[in-house]
């Protein structure tokens, strides 16, 4: 058993990594580079100055696109570029059966704690169900700060209502776990269910054969 004895009444998750596969990370982001014929370096260069704009919900997705792929003429259109951006988001379905069986075994609350932009969180949402797993969405782009700023988790905090040594919180980065940590939230960095499945019976949230 963990050495907190409090009883877990909220988990709070990480959507990329955790649930689904990242939303637009640098391997997505190859491939489109690829697919569209980009070059590399001018993009990435472009998208690190400003994606965290994006994801803090101060950019849609179209001005973020004018800034990082259309400020030239392309052969392709926009939309064309945004259907490529929402393929590359796929279910962990594992995980997220999981998290639905221990959710409800332990009448757990949920909430996600995640840095994404706005129109690529509501693709998500609702293309695989997110909101059967998670009740609320502390997502960067609704709240308007994004991880590593403590404030996101203090808000998650206020908004489930929990304290925070009764919430345990996933994530595949471990630095965002140690923020969680130090705000007295418990951590498990995620690698795979079986080991996060093993983590979260240390707190006693534990299924039934």
């Amino acid at each position: 058993m963990t050495d907190n004895p409090a009883k877990i009444r909220t988990l709070f998750l990480d959507i990329g990594g955790v649930l689904l596969t990242n939303g637009w990370d640098r391997h997505a982001r190859k491939r489109a580079i690829n697919k569209f014929g980009l070059d590399a370096d001018k993009m990435n260069e472009r998208h690190h100055l400003t994606f965290d704009t994006y994801e803090e919900g101060k950019l849609s997705l179209d001005q973020y696109l004018d800034r990082v792929v259309f400020h030239e003429r392309r052969s392709f259109t926009k939309d064309d570029f945004r259907q490529f951006m929402f393929s590359q988001s796929q279910p962990l379905a594992d995980m997220m059966d999981y998290i639905r069986q221990v959710k409800a075994a332990h009448d757990l609350k949920s909430v996600a704690v995640s840095n994404e932009g706005r129109e690529l969180t509501v693709y998500r949402i609702r293309e695989f169900h997110l909101d059967e797993i998670l009740d609320a969405f502390v997502s960067s782009c609704f709240v308007h700060f994004r991880k590593p700023d403590e404030d996101i988790f203090r808000m998650a905090l206020d908004i489930s209502q929990t304290p925070p040594g009764e919430v345990v919180y996933i994530d595949d980065r471990p630095m965002f776990v140690e923020i969680a940590r130090s705000l007295g939230i418990n951590g498990i960095v995620h690698e795979g269910v079986e080991t996060t499945r093993r983590e979260l019976e240390k707190y006693g949230l534990m299924l039934s054969e």
